[in-house]
This record gives structure tokens, sequence and C-alpha cells, in this order.
């Protein structure tokens, strides 16, 4: 590999490293695949072997077939491949999700994937990794992007559903399957015991964080052959799942998104929801400002969202930083399958 060669560098197949001859989180097929986490715009198949923290190895072969090769490393843990020294690190996103530390000649990069700051209950928090090239991910790379803690947004969560079982009224929230609905679940076991109703596509992901270890309030599936009054009940279930038939069952339902994009008003009153509730498995703008001084990176690559914006405010405080082209989709895509 030539001195001069980026430890790291895009290709067809999405991120790639020479010296280790591996893609990270590959959009199409490829001998070897290191996944930061069980999200669809990051885990996708075809990739003949792959490789990802352990903690996320039952929510990857969930998503990419018990038959896919699937291998986990420990957090920290350190392997030979290639030319190159490569470890997980906790990138505090939804559980099992890594940064990947990358050594060479040393040389170090950290590919972070997607992640936050923010406490969670449902997974390892984020580990600052110091480096030399920093990739961050940019979803949400605006001053207005600022997040209150999960804790309040889980009251505000209660309150909404207190109010529409005074009403008689059934509440539906709309949470991403992976992540945001097991995030919810476990905010809200701090302030309640009551039963939640999940959607079909997010009841085996709650079940895989329960045999994590992972405490939530106690959930049923929605029967879809039941005749039930869903009247002040609340349930979960995924974007996709709005405006669809499913929905008919809940009469006169108040439905509410949890998201970052909520922290837009525009957003809420775009997507037609009741109620909007301003919880993010991304990091906001302070937190991103953070975590690239922390890592003490003298060069960063931003990826998918504001990445430009990103990419002028730490050029203009003298921080060698651009833009890197990825297929990432962040919160507003992939993830919500």
């Amino acid at each position: 590999m030539d001195a001069r060669e980026p430890l790291v560098r895009p290709t067809a197949e999405g991120l790639y490293c020479p010296a280790g001859d591996f893609h990270i989180d590959p959009w199409r097929g490829v001998p070897r695949a290191l996944i930061t986490h069980a999200h669809a715009d990051h885990a996708r198949h075809g990739s003949r072997h792959y490789l990802g923290a352990d903690r996320g190895v039952p929510l990857l072969k969930r998503r990419l077939g018990a038959d896919s090769v699937i291998e986990g490393l420990a957090y920290g843990e350190r392997r030979r491949i290639g030319n190159v020294e490569v470890s997980f690190h906790p990138a505090g996103h939804v559980l099992g999700s890594a940064q990947i530390r990358i050594e060479h000649r040393g040389e170090v990069w950290v590919v972070s994937g997607d992640y936050k700051r923010d406490p969670d209950p449902t997974c390892a928090p984020f580990e600052v990794v110091p480096c030399d090239t920093f990739i961050t991910e940019a979803t949400f790379s605006l001053p207005v992007y600022v997040w209150p803690g999960g804790d309040a947004v889980a009251r505000e969560i209660l309150a909404w559903w207190d109010a529409n079982r005074a009403e008689g009224r059934p509440s539906v929230l709309f949470c991403y399957a992976l992540g945001k609905a097991q995030r919810v679940l476990a905010e809200l076991a701090r302030l309640t015991d009551r039963t939640v109703l999940l959607h079909g596509a997010v009841t085996p992901l709650v079940k895989l964080y329960r045999q994590a270890g992972i405490a939530m309030l106690p959930t049923e599936a929605v029967d879809l052959r039941s005749r039930r009054d869903y009247a002040g009940e609340l349930v979960i279930a995924p974007p996709g799942a709005a405006g669809t038939p499913w929905m008919r069952r809940f009469r006169a339902a108040s439905t509410g998104f949890c998201s970052g994009w909520m922290r837009l008003r525009g957003q809420r009153r775009r997507r037609a929801y009741d109620r909007g509730f301003v919880l993010s498995d991304h990091a906001d703008w302070p937190s991103l400002l953070r975590t690239v001084e922390e890592t003490g990176a003298a060069r960063v690559l931003a990826t998918h969202g504001q990445s430009d914006t990103l990419v002028r405010y730490l050029r203009e405080r003298g921080v060698e930083a651009d833009a890197l082209e990825t297929l990432y989709a962040g919160e507003d895509g992939a993830e919500e399958a």
C-alpha cells in the first residue's frame, strides 16, 4: 500500500480498506464485510463473510439470514486482518452498534457508522476513540438540532398516552422498528408498568432485545384476527404502517412519531402526525462537534445528512475536513425497514 493512499476510500461497493482488503458497510456483496450495525442501510445481503460486534450478531442474523456467515468480535478486542489491526467500539446508536478502529503503520482511522452521545438504556454508551482520521455521520448537522433528554421525552409520551386514555382513544406511536421502538419501551419502563401493543414488524426485534437482557415494558402483539377495542392502549408501529389498512382497527386514534426530524414543526405537519416527539438515535449538532474535538482527529470526513454544513463549519475553525460520498440513508431512510 502506498503511504499516500488513504487507509479507507470510497468504491462502487462502499468504503474499502485496501491494506486489509475488506469493505465497511458495503451496499453490494463483497468477499469480506465489516458491519457497524444491523440497520438495513448498513447491513446488506450478498457478502461472503461478515464481521461485527458480538452484541449485534443476533440482529445481523435476523437482517441477513441464518445462512449468512457472521462472526462477532467483543468490543475492544483486536484482530489482524491483512496488514491492519481492527477493533469494534461502542457507538451508542442501537444494540450492538459499533465504531470500527483501523490501525496501519501507526496511523489510526475510525469509521463511526451511526452514533449518538445521549444516554440510552438499550445499548452500550458511545466510546471516544482517539484517531488521526475520523469518519463521522452528519445526519443532523445543523445548529437547530439539539435533543432533549430521553427521560424527558418519555414523560411527554406518557402524558400523551394518559390524555388519550382519558378520552378513550388509542395512541399509535410510530417508531423505527430496530432501536427506536426498544428505546421507547425501555425509557417508559422507568415510569410505568403498563403493557404496550406491537405491530408484527416490531415484535421479533423486541424479543431479541429481551434475550440480550434489555429491560423494557411488557408487550404483546396486535392480533390481526381480534375485534378488540383498543381505546386507551399504546400501540407501537413502524412508520411504514401509517396510512395502511392495518390502521383501521384503531378507531379515533391519536398518532405520534418519534424522530429527530420532529425538532422541526414543518416535518410533523408534512407527515400529518398529531404529535411529534424529538427522540433520535443519531448525534445532535453539539454532540457532533464535541465528538470531533474529543477524538483529536487531524482530519474529519463527513458522510450523509448535512455533511457540507459540518465540513464548512470545521474548516472555518481550522480542521481539515471533507465530505465523503456514501449511500447511507440515515434516520429517514432504510432504518425503518
